[in-house]
């Protein structure tokens, strides 16, 4: 089982605080850091000192670190044409030598684009399997040929598909709880598919969906990596535990039901219920960004017995 971090940065974190994190999680051993791709706070928090773009963050960080993978869960549609993402992804790969991830999204959130005044078109998902068609076919281009895409969408004409990564293959992330459009479009583009903020038990429905749809395209259902996000609040006593979930404007007893909380023993026990249903990656979403401490006690307690 993978752990990896996954960070909220738009409920308010600097890019030196993500920095800190992102160094933090390469040195005690996890395997990626991942965050969410907002412009805009969510909840009762101020957001300070303002928000920070994702593909712009890894980029930095891609020059920072050295070991672990990057990526979004997940990037999204709304916020930039298929073309520019392309190219973006690809060249933050380069910067880190081949440790990106692409996870893409349909977009969601209407008030961050009214606060900044980004187009919040009425046919999302539509356009999400353009821009996965887009964004896949531009990187597969063989080098010295072009890529041409005519949809209801996006045109492209003559693209010489470049740059191109330095991974051979981007690996791309799908995910959500959709029945049926969503597992289509994981099975067609995706090398993995997360389920963010699920149950176990409809954790392994949606994934039961994909491998069936996986096989309909083609492929093999196992050919896709299964994942899971999940809240994280871990404390070495009840009082730590609670600490925690105060600091994060949580209760304890929901972060259970809902999350991966309570004891590294506890957390261990359901991350191993996950496993059984076939989840090879968590995602650790962490959200009190200050508490390094939090990551050490989830490396030595947690991780350790995961490997």
């Amino acid at each position: 089982m993978d752990l990896r971090i996954f960070t909220e940065p738009q409920q308010g974190a600097a890019y030196d605080t993500l920095l800190t994190v992102a160094k933090a999680t390469e040195d005690l051993g996890f395997d990626a850091f991942f965050r969410s791709d907002h412009y805009l706070r969510m909840g009762n928090v101020d957001g300070l000192p303002g928000p920070t773009d994702a593909w712009i963050t890894l980029a930095g960080l891609a020059r920072e670190t050295k070991r672990i993978r990057l990526g979004t869960l997940m990037t999204a549609g709304t916020f930039r044409l298929p073309g520019v993402l392309a190219i973006q992804v690809a060249q933050v790969d380069q910067m880190s030598g081949g440790r990106v991830e692409l996870g893409l999204g349909a977009g969601w959130f209407e008030e961050e684009h009214k606060a900044y005044g980004i187009p919040f078109p009425k046919e999302k998902f539509a356009r999400l399997e353009e821009q996965l068609e887009i964004v896949t076919g531009l990187w597969g281009t063989e080098a010295g040929k072009t890529f041409d895409f005519h949809g209801a969408y996006y045109d492209l004409t003559d693209s010489p598909a470049l740059p191109k990564p330095a991974q051979r293959k981007i690996p791309v992330l799908v995910g959500g709880h959709g029945p049926s459009r969503t597992p289509r479009l994981a099975a067609k583009y995706a090398d993995e598919f997360n389920m963010p903020f699920a149950s176990v038990e409809d954790s392994e429905r949606q994934f039961g969906r994909v491998r069936a749809a996986a096989e309909e395209a083609g492929r093999g259902g196992d050919e896709l990596t299964y994942s899971n996000a999940l809240v994280v609040c871990v404390g070495r006593d009840e009082a730590e535990i609670a600490r925690r979930a105060a600091a994060i404007g949580r209760e304890v007893d929901e972060l259970k039901l809902n999350g991966l909380a309570g004891s590294p023993a506890e957390v261990v026990d359901k991350i191993g219920r996950y496993a059984e249903i076939g989840s090879r990656r968590i995602y650790l979403q962490v959200l009190d960004l200050d508490d390094l401490d939090h990551l050490e006690l989830i490396s030595a307690q947690v991780q350790s017995q995961l490997s």
